[in-house]
C-alpha cells in the first residue's frame, strides 16, 4: 500500500443507524472527543468543516443527520445548523473506508485496578488516526475488557513495537499523566541501525525538531534544542549495531530523527529518509522497540519496572 500521512482521512457510506442518545460505542468503536476552539464560525457545521478540511461538507452534514455527532454533556445529538459555541465539547464517530487489518496480536504484560501495560505489535496504531479506527490498540483493548474509559498515557508510532501504559481509572489518571509531563518516567528503547564506528558512545543527541515537509514528517533545524536522546551501543554486529535509546524529551519521531541525523537511520524506516513509493511490508518492520518503562508509582510509592517480551 502507498505511504499516506498519519491523519489522512477517508469516509464510508451510510450504515444502520444506532440510538444517537446512547453513550455506548457505535459499532464497538468509542467516539472521539473535541472541545471546540474559538473561531468566527456561525454554525456547528461550519466549525467542524474548518477543523477537518479533509472531510467534505456534505459528508459532515450526513453525519449530523445520522446522529454521529452529539453533545458530550448529555449525549444528545447535535444539529448541523446549531450555533457554534467555543468551549462546547462534542463527541463524534470517526469513519474510514476499507480499514486495513493488522495481523499481529497485542500481549498483556501487567494488569491491576488502575493500569494496563501492553506489548504493542509493529504496525498497530495506539489510538484512532488516519486509516485506522477499530484496528487500533486502544480499540482492541476497550472491546476486550469492556472498558470504554480506558486511555493511553503516552503514544508510540504505529511502526514501533513495545510497551504502552494505559490508565483504567479516570480518578487516578492525572497522577500518572504527570509522570510523563514532568519527565519522571524512564523509557528505554532498542533499535537496530547501521554501525557508527567513528562516533564515541555513550552519546547525547540534542537538537531542535520541528515539523517538516511533507507535513507529517519532522526535521532538525537550527535553533535552541527542544529534544534530547541518550544513545548507547549494547551489541555490535557486522552489518548492524543494537542501540539503547533513552529519550529525555518526547518530540514526535524523535528517536528516528536523531538516529537518521547521526547517519544511522533505523532499519526498516520508510520515513527517515522518506521513500515515497515504498509499500508497507509486514515482513519488514521498523527495528525499534519500546523495551522498558520504569517509574515510582505516584499513588503508593512503589517502584514499577516493566519490560517488553518482544525482541528485534
Amino acid at each position: 500500500m502507498p505511504i499516506l500521512p498519519p491523519d489522512a482521512t477517508f469516509d464510508r457510506g451510510p450504515f444502520d443507524a444506532a440510538d444517537p442518545s446512547a453513550r455506548a460505542p457505535i459499532d464497538s468503536i468509542p467516539p472521539s472527543r473535541l472541545q471546540l476552539p474559538p473561531g468566527p464560525w456561525t454554525s456547528l457545521l461550519d466549525g467542524v468543516c474548518a477543523r477537518f478540511p479533509a472531510i467534505g461538507r456534505e459528508r459532515w452534514r450526513e453525519r449530523f443527520e445520522r446522529g454521529r455527532v452529539f453533545d458530550a454533556r448529555d449525549a444528545q445529538p447535535l444539529r448541523a445548523d446549531a450555533p457554534y459555541r467555543a468551549g462546547l465539547e462534542i463527541l463524534y464517530f470517526r469513519e474510514v473506508e476499507r480499514e486495513p487489518k493488522i495481523p499481529f496480536a497485542e500481549r498483556i504484560v501487567h494488569a491491576d485496578e488502575r493500569l494496563l501495560v501492553v506489548d504493542k505489535p509493529h504496525f498497530l496504531p495506539v489510538a484512532p488516526a488516519g486509516r485506522f479506527v477499530a484496528e487500533t490498540l486502544l480499540g482492541r483493548l476497550q472491546r476486550r475488557f469492556g472498558e470504554p474509559a480506558l486511555a493511553p498515557l503516552h503514544r508510540l508510532d504505529a511502526a514501533t513495537a513495545g510497551l504502552v501504559l494505559f490508565s483504567r481509572e479516570p480518578a487516578s489518571r492525572g497522577a500518572y499523566q504527570a509522570l510523563f509531563r514532568e519527565r519522571r518516567i524512564g523509557k528505554r528503547y532498542l533499535a537496530l541501525a547501521p554501525p557508527l564506528p567513528a562516533l564515541a558512545f555513550p552519546q547525547v543527541r540534542r537538537s531542535r525538531i520541528e515539523a517538516g515537509e511533507p507535513f507529517f514528517l519532522m526535521r532538525e533545524v537550527a535553533g535552541e534544542a527542544n529534544s534530547e536522546t541518550k544513545i548507547e551501543v549494547v551489541a555490535r554486529q557486522e552489518d548492524a549495531w543494537t542501540y539503547a535509546l533513552q529519550p529525555i524529551t518526547g518530540r514526535k519521531h524523535q528517536l528516528r530523527v536523531h538516529m537518521a541525523a547521526l547517519g544511522a537511520p533505523i532499519l526498516g524506516d520508510r520515513f527517515y529518509p522518506l521513500q515515497p513509493q515504498a509499500e508497507e511490508d509486514f515482513a519488514q518492520p521498523l527495528k525499534l522497540l519500546a523495551q522498558s518503562l520504569r517509574f515510582v508509582d505516584p499513588l503508593d510509592g512503589r517502584e514499577r519496572w516493566f519490560e517488553s517480551g518482544l525482541a528485534l
